[in-house]
């Protein structure tokens, strides 16, 4: 019993130590991912050992890959000490160099925070970028501190044309491009989002603000929508046109020749008549309105619309009187 029971123990402890052996193989990988110029066993084989640091290859160029057929992999990993390296049943690996991809997309946002840090006033956003040639994508290391800086700005605020300086971090060490272009300085302004009839009231709803070319927008240009809420439309208004304060004024509630009741207070006493207005009033207008009954023209005051209030005094209050005989 005792001899079954240290056959069982020692078929155990092999076993285990198989498991152990196979788990620490050296294991080849399908496809790689580096940032370094050269592939090393390590990079190629999980479990490599005290060779893991040993280089096989040159990794292609920065953002592109290629394959090493499996057996050479294999042959150069045994030659440097991994003596267990095989094809694990591959027959190639893919090796892709990683790198740091500049399109003409962002490179224009980094040109707009170069040009916006010259100029406290302005932010990337007031800017509109175009290159006179647009940059293929740039391909920068990854593993630098900066893949791309920019090194100095040249811009000419008359005419808008910029040159940016850049120093690139490459495979090959830190490489000297310069993009030359167009920045278009914006600013953000109110516009309608659908026309406005003249007379229309403005609605919050209406308005929409855009940024449009700087040198485009009128010096008086609406840019609050606050600015002209509850104002009505003098004339006909386009959708999209920058909009002046001009282009508003308050709504009129009593129409020139409009019948309208003439209101005229005193302490104790209140009087009121009818009357026409003689001319266009919004709230708060002087208007000239005729007593329908003494033919007399009297100011008032318009309160809403068909309601005036009588600002003079005596004369006044006598053709009251006359029209409630």
């Amino acid at each position: 019993m005792t001899r079954i029971l240290a056959l069982a123990g020692l078929t155990l402890s092999l076993m285990s130590s198989l498991g152990a052996m196979a788990d620490s193989r050296p294991v080849l990988r399908s496809e790689i991912a580096t940032l370094s110029e050269v592939v090393t066993v390590g990079d190629f084989y999980d479990n490599a050992g005290p060779s893991a640091s040993v280089p096989l290859f040159r990794a292609p160029d920065l953002g592109t890959s290629g394959t090493v057929p499996a057996a050479d992999v294999a042959a150069r990993a045994r030659d440097a000490g991994l003596l267990q390296a095989g094809t694990d049943g591959l027959t190639s690996v893919v090796v892709q160099r990683r790198a740091e991809p500049y399109d003409a997309e962002r490179l224009k946002n980094m040109a707009k925070k170069a040009l916006a840090a010259r100029d406290a006033s302005l932010t990337p956003a007031d800017l509109d970028i175009s290159f006179y040639r647009t940059p293929v994508t740039i391909q920068a290391n990854p593993a630098a501190d900066e893949p791309i800086s920019v090194d100095r700005v040249l811009w000419s605020r008359t005419d808008g044309r910029f040159t940016l300086f850049l120093s690139v971090a490459t495979g090959n060490g830190i490489q000297q491009l310069s993009l030359t272009g167009q920045a278009t300085e914006l600013m953000e302004v109110a516009v309608l989002s659908q026309p406005l009839r003249r007379g229309s009231v403005l609605k919050p709803q209406d308005l929409t603000l855009v940024r449009q070319p700087r040198a485009r927008v009128p010096a008086n240009a609406l840019t609050s929508p606050e600015e002209v809420a509850g104002l009505a439309a003098r004339n006909n208004l386009r959708a999209g046109a920058p909009l002046l304060k001009t282009d508003f004024e308050r709504p009129i509630l009593i129409a020139r020749g409009e019948k309208v009741t003439i209101t005229y207070e005193l302490p104790g006493l209140k009087l009121t008549t009818r009357g026409q207005a003689l001319e266009d009033g919004a709230e708060g207008d002087v208007i000239d309105i005729q007593n329908l009954q003494s033919k007399r023209t009297i100011p008032g005051v318009v309160l809403s619309r068909g309601q005036v209030r009588v600002t003079s005094a005596s004369p006044v209050l006598a053709s009251l009187n006359e029209a409630v005989k």
